[in-house]
């Protein structure tokens, strides 16, 4: 999904214009994005948290070449799932386990 495909569905479950969703995408992402830059965690309860990291300068190597080179420190996001995500994603994982052992007692 995709930032457009993400407006058209908040408007067709929130009754609202593409515009209108469009509006509170980008306020989303405004939000964030100040909480991240003023280096705060925006935590979600139950759906997860956003934070910045600091990567350290360490070398790499260009695929191509083999060549070793510097990459430069950089700051990051994190994003750790909540509780809620995680029980609802792995929900359809435990309903198919819990078929696929019922379908190996019956055999």
């Amino acid at each position: 999904m995709n930032k457009h495909d993400l407006v058209i569905a908040l408007s067709e479950r929130l009754s609202l214009t593409q515009l209108q969703s469009l509006e509170i995408v980008n306020a989303w992402e405004g939000v964030l994005l100040d909480a991240l830059l003023a280096d705060q965690r925006l935590m979600l309860q139950g759906f997860g948290t956003f934070h910045a990291w600091s990567q350290t300068e360490r070398m790499g190597r260009n695929p191509r070449t083999g060549e070793s080179c510097r990459i430069a420190p950089r700051v990051s996001v994190k994003f750790k799932p909540g509780k809620f995500l995680l029980g609802a994603l792995n929900e359809k994982e435990n309903d198919c386990q819990s078929t696929k052992e019922n379908n190996d007692e019956t055999i």
